[in-house]
């Protein structure tokens, strides 16, 4: 007999069809058989050893977050409920082009010090990988739900290059391309930048197209951190289209905002110019985040002349007057890459995280906020918070646009990422809200999508950039990772003020066909694994 059976479930199946009712079977990980209409038919119902009473409750794959900062979180904590709780049951790591896998024990301590803001710095992990195949190993332990992972440009060019604001020499490319296809042959989905993070900012367009070619290759896609979301926003976005469009290589636009003051208002020129690419062939998707601030690292900031070196060399700079001047005069006057071309306003920067616990009277305040409250000028607070918490400090930046964030989740090729970071005492709601505020908010109260439409563009379209061919809709056949949720009720409880608060109306989540979340709570169950894309590759490259 098979192990369960979801009764009277209004099955929304990811396809954006209309909902329909049936009995779901489950067993062995996998959807084996679905009853329409079981009950009004008078049909023979089907039995299982469990039987799960779903009237009232909406059933749909399981939501995958196709930008995750969950690195070192999903093996920090075993229960990872900020996700899980959610009714995501996959979420894609390796994100922004920087994380832990390929490393060697020299790029290894650099990149835990460059990302602590978004991680911790990790003195509680085990780091007993350094390649991408061993960290998907070590993931196929046991997690809270499923994990993808594409290569970091950055990682993969500080192992090659290291800190260096030069163009990679021919032997430093052949060893990028190597490194890339090595990560990609053993699994990883594809290839992440942050072209706004050091040291991957460093890297050219023909660096990437190259490394793009490669991914290319394998099936992949490119999933960059584009060059800013700011001033020149729109043209950044063209030039990864153009880019990806020279390698052949599938694009996803990572957390495809337009924020700043620049760019109230100017979401329809983003989607002009995907539609455009798109009706000429291209194959571009996206993620976003539902809402308005967005949440980096304070050091981020900083201009990219400033980081060449590394950490160390950021604090030594950071360290000395004249060069903090200079910073000062980037960020305040001229606008600096690092924060978009865009002069920065420090009453939209709110500290939301620190490494040091002493530090904790900044959480929760702008820059300007504590400034204010020691007499003294913003970039003295800025730069006092940098050395003190030895960069690790993670930041609010309040410079989105309400109406930008509509008009974009609404795009054919919209899917749903929460870029959540996890650290620090109030981080952003999105890390523990994204699902359930896209069907509370924007489907329930607002109507800016419906149910179905939502639901697809959280399941099988992410599945389907993903290339997963048994993944993201209610089929007889698929995996089971699903969710079972209220639409009359689902809400995220997370806020601005109390961040890590789960959300309400999600009672039941399931991953390869266990209860992960039952009853509302988290069971112990770690059903999770790696999903490796297979390692075919499809065409000849350089690598």
């Amino acid at each position: 007999m098979e192990e369960l059976v979801i009764r009277d479930a209004d099955v929304v199946d990811g396809s954006g069809e209309p909902s329909y009712r049936a009995d779901v079977v489950i067993d062995d990980g996998r959807i084996v058989s679905i009853v329409k209409e079981a009950a009004a038919a008078g049909c023979l119902r089907p039995k299982a050893v469990r039987e799960l009473d779903a009237e009232g409750l909406v059933l749909s794959p399981g939501f995958i977050d196709m930008h995750a900062h969950s690195d070192l979180a999903l093996l920090r904590d075993p229960d990872h409920s900020a996700k899980a709780a959610q009714g995501v049951t996959l979420e894609v790591l390796g994100q922004d082009g920087l994380s832990y896998a390929p490393v060697d024990d020299r790029t290894l301590a650099e990149v835990r010090g460059a990302i602590t803001g978004w991680n911790g710095h990790g003195d509680d992990i085990d780091f007993d990988w350094r390649s991408v195949g061993e960290y998907l190993d070590r993931l196929d332990r046991g997690i809270a739900v499923n994990a993808a992972y594409l290569v970091p440009q950055g990682t993969v060019r500080m192992l090659a290059v290291g800190w260096e604001d030069r163009e990679a020499t021919p032997e430093e490319l052949d060893r990028m391309r190597q490194l890339v296809a090595e990560g990609m042959e053993q699994g990883a989905v594809g290839m992440s930048s942050g072209l706004t993070y050091t040291p991957g900012m460093y890297a050219k367009d023909a660096e990437l197209t190259e490394l793009c070619r490669v991914v290319a290759s394998y099936g992949g896609y490119y999933c960059p951190h584009h060059r800013s979301y700011g001033a020149g926003a729109l043209e950044a976005y063209e030039e990864m289209v153009a880019l990806t469009r020279e390698a052949g290589c599938s694009l996803h636009l990572a957390h495809a905002t337009m924020n700043f003051g620049v760019n109230k208002g100017r979401a329809p020129e983003l989607l002009s110019l995907l539609d455009e690419a798109l009706a000429s062939g291209a194959d571009i998707t996206l993620d976003t985040y539902p809402y308005t601030p967005g949440c980096t690292t304070l050091v981020a900031m900083l201009p990219s002349w400033a980081g060449e070196g590394g950490p160390e060399a950021i604090l030594k700079r950071l360290e000395d007057d004249d060069t903090a001047e200079r910073i000062r005069h980037d960020l305040e006057v001229v606008g600096s890459d690092g924060c978009h071309g865009v002069p920065i306003e420090w009453d939209t920067i709110e500290i939301s995280g620190v490494t040091d616990p002493g530090l904790a009277d900044f959480v929760g305040r702008t820059v300007r906020q504590s400034a204010d409250a020691r007499g003294e000028a913003p970039w003295t607070t800025a730069r006092r918070l940098l050395l003190a918490d030895r960069l690790g400090s993670t930041i609010l930046q309040h410079v989105g646009h309400e109406e930008n964030v509509r008009q974009i989740m609404r795009h054919r090729v919209h899917t749903g990422g929460s870029d959540g970071i996890l650290q620090g005492t109030k981080p952003h709601p999105r890390a523990y809200g994204t699902f359930p505020q896209y069907l509370g908010r924007y489907v329930r109260e607002l109507g800016v999508l419906s149910l179905e439409e939502c639901v697809a563009h959280l399941t099988s379209r992410p599945a389907a950039r993903l290339r997963l061919p048994d993944r993201g809709l209610v089929r007889e056949g698929y995996r089971a990772d699903l969710v079972l949720f209220d639409p009359a009720t689902v809400a995220p409880g997370a806020t601005f003020e109390e961040p890590r608060t789960l959300p309400t109306g999600i009672p039941y989540v399931f991953v390869d066909g266990k209860f992960v979340i039952e009853d509302g709570r988290r069971t112990d169950v770690l059903a999770g694994r790696a999903v490796r894309r297979s390692p075919v590759r499809r065409n000849a490259t350089r690598a």
